[in-house]
């Protein structure tokens, strides 16, 4: 029987832990989820910014039939790759009502305004060809599957595309991190003296700081939008991962391979990169789990304070931000739900740490080195 190789024996060490198999298995749902986006959405309109206020605060589930007329202006039809990405404007114009009769070419709605108000009756003209059609080109029934919010949009489809943000902030800020981190760490620990000694005071200072005022300064000097917070969130949680691997190489540099790699005439970029950095990766990979589900917290926080993406992009703190008033109230659910995904997605990334942690045997107090 052939022996295991060591990312075989790791994997298999891995899936003895159901929790974190489930939390794998919950992260890699909510990324296909947040690729295919607005292919699997209610609402596939650009941000699921499709404004209907007369529907707005609605209880999951709540049916609406909806008469469906062509907007005037043109809208042009994007392919299916740019619409998993941005979405399609919507060819028609949707009003709520409650009941319609059609005259010939002219259609008599009762449009819904609320329910404590008598509908409005209004009337349009329909081309033929949308007449000869039958109901199903012009009537169509609208489900709010997680209910509305406050603007009459969707919540299940801003929920959607509030896990693609997350998510996005979540990669790129480890990706940035990891970048700087395992650089600085690495250099500080490997050639030591005036350097570690400048680098490791770099680190303290910013590790004195909390993380989200860190965040919040940065965003001040970049400015508001996605970008800036991928580059604020990944340069606020560098210092974790350069602490750790400066620990981790000050462990390492002087065993008998590293003494034989220097003997043999390797330059230390070599010696970093082939020799150090491998052994370490186990550490590495636990903090990128753990830093992933920080930098979807960090990015909540930001939302909710207002200085994460703007509206009307949606993401889980702003939602949590225009409806935490309704908590009080009989519509809790509109806090409730993206609040829930945010716990259940950085609860899943915890299980992944754990999971990782215990696989490479790794001892939880080496994370705070």
């Amino acid at each position: 029987m052939a022996e295991l190789t060591p990312a075989q024996r790791t994997w298999k060490a891995f899936k003895r832990n159901k929790f974190a198999v489930a939390g794998l298995l919950f992260i890699i749902f909510s990324v296909m989820v947040a690729i295919l986006g607005y292919l699997i959405m209610p609402d596939s309109t650009p941000l699921a910014n499709n404004q209907t206020i007369q529907l707005s605060i609605k209880k999951p589930g709540t049916r609406f039939m909806m008469l469906r007329l062509k907007k005037t202006e043109p809208v042009d039809t994007v392919n299916l790759f740019t619409k998993m990405l941005y979405g399609q404007p919507d060819f028609y114009r949707e009003i709520p009502i409650t009941g319609y009769k059609l005259t010939g070419n002219t259609i008599t709605a009762d449009e819904y305004i609320g329910d404590e108000d008598k509908p409005e009756k209004k009337t349009y003209q329909l081309p033929a060809n949308i007449i000869a059609r039958g109901p199903s080109a012009y009537i169509t029934y609208r489900t709010f599957l997680l209910g509305s919010d406050v603007y009459g949009r969707d919540m299940l489809s801003r929920l959607i595309l509030g896990a693609r943000i997350s998510l996005s902030v979540g990669l790129m800020a480890v990706i940035i991190s990891l970048l700087t981190g395992v650089t600085i760490g690495a250099v500080a620990g490997y050639f030591g003296g005036w350097i570690d000694a400048s680098l490791s005071w770099l680190m303290n200072i910013l590790w004195a700081l909390p993380s989200l005022l860190l965040v919040i300064a940065i965003s001040f000097a970049l400015g508001k939008g996605l970008w800036q917070i991928f580059i604020a969130v990944g340069i606020s949680m560098w210092v974790e991962v350069a602490r750790l691997v400066r620990g981790q190489v000050l462990s390492i540099k002087q065993t008998e391979y590293i003494e034989a790699a220097r003997s043999l005439g390797y330059n230390n970029l070599r010696i970093i990169r082939r020799h150090i950095l491998p052994n370490i990766a186990g550490p590495i990979l636990v903090m990128a789990s753990s830093n992933f589900a920080a930098a979807i917290l960090l990015e909540a926080g930001l939302s909710f304070l207002g200085f994460g993406a703007q509206p009307p992009m949606p993401t889980w703190g702003s939602m949590i931000k225009e409806h935490y008033g309704y908590i009080i109230m009989d519509s809790a659910y509109l806090s409730i739900i993206p609040g829930l995904a945010i716990m259940l997605i950085v609860y899943a990334f915890n299980l992944v740490t754990v999971g990782l942690r215990d696989a490479f045997d790794i001892k939880s107090a080496s994370t705070r080195i």
